[in-house]
């Protein structure tokens, strides 16, 4: 891997991932749940600040106005689209991902659709544009943070505008006092403090969208819009870690290995356990499934004897959708979701 230059080191002191040995929690606790802020976290006077909704007609909303609307609550893991850049190579250079940018949240709110329903839309509505109060420079562009659904996604039932994280209101770093959650995509559709969401007769084209978050091999590609999270399965290491390597120690005997997977194509359908690195795999046993929208929990019964092992784990969804043992690379390192490795030394 590639030294990390200041200005990533800058990025990654703002940000945090989420702690492996954190998968123990089926709900991750606010402050391990994974963090990414774009520009910066907004001054937000909550007394002052209003939700604008337009379509065909404009509706104006104070945090009160949406919490007196039907309440929803849902479980959602939420995956950053850059998890895993870091071990691509040649490494894209940004926030330096190595595997945990993910956590799972219940989020509580008002669903979109009856807000968007309420406004209204012409025939040839085709995106619903969402706008966010962080606002900064990227590729040069002065912007404030803001992506862009189709209508059809934005409709669906499960799509939710949040105040609310695992029962309490949403922490200024996570959007407070409001923020779009989209299940199954990743997190950088998920709209921190909200401001305005706009009804569109054409594809947006802001640069979040059209430049930002696109698979691509070259600069000049207009690329493949990243959306949906590919399968994914992490587990807690075994044993004790060395400080500076983090590879584990362990003694001999049995370790239950824990693990979550998720997948926002298709609900997960199976995980397999290996310890020789990938060259075979046994099959995992899989808990019940929470919720479609929320990460499945797993375990394996590890019979360890002494000696050196590479442990890894893969995820296979309903669509037949599988974890790779190496990704294919593009140019702004997304959606790797190469099987995560550790490397383990068991002694008597």
């Amino acid at each position: 891997m590639e030294g990390i230059s200041l200005e990533e080191l800058q990025l990654a002191a703002r940000n945090h991932g989420m702690p492996l040995e954190a998968l123990r929690y089926p709900v991750t606790p606010v402050g391990l749940h994974y963090l990414l802020i774009h520009f910066d976290v907004p001054d937000v006077d909550v007394d002052e600040w209003r939700l604008t909704v337009r379509g065909e007609q404009e509706l104006t909303l104070d945090l009160d106005d949406l919490k007196q609307r039907p309440r929803l609550e849902l479980a959602v893991t939420m995956e950053c689209a850059g998890n895993g850049r870091a071990w691509l190579d040649p490494r894209p250079t940004s926030q330096p991902w190595l595997l945990e940018a993910v956590g799972t949240a219940r989020w509580g709110g008002t669903p979109l659709r009856p807000l968007l329903e309420e406004a209204g839309w012409g025939k040839g509505a085709v995106e619903v544009l969402f706008t966010g109060l962080d606002r900064g420079i990227d590729g040069g562009i002065e912007q404030s943070y803001e992506r862009a659904l189709s209508l059809e996604e934005a409709l669906r039932d499960e799509v939710l505008l949040a105040y609310e994280m695992n029962g309490a209101p949403l922490p200024p770093q996570h959007g407070f006092p409001l923020r779009l959650v989209v299940p199954g995509w990743y997190g950088m559709t998920s709209v921190k403090w909200l401001s305005e969401i706009d009804v569109l007769d054409e594809p947006f084209d802001g640069y979040q969208q059209a430049q930002a978050y696109r698979m691509r091999q070259e600069e000049d590609e207009e690329g493949t819009p990243v959306e949906r999270i590919v399968p994914r399965s992490l587990f807690v290491p075994p044993g004790i870690p060395e400080f500076l390597s983090r590879d584990r120690h362990a003694e001999a005997g049995e370790h239950v290995i824990e693990g979550r997977a998720w997948s926002g194509l298709a609900p997960i359908a199976s995980v397999e356990f290996s310890t020789d690195d990938g060259s075979t795999w046994q099959p995992a046993e899989l808990d019940p499934q929470e919720g479609r929208w929320a990460w499945r929990g797993w375990r394996y019964r590890w019979q360890a004897e002494p000696g050196s092992y590479v442990l890894c784990s893969r995820a296979r969804d309903e669509g037949g959708n599988e974890q790779p043992l190496d990704p294919p690379w593009n140019l702004g390192g997304y959606s790797n979701n190469a099987v995560q490795t550790v490397n383990v030394t068991v002694s008597d």
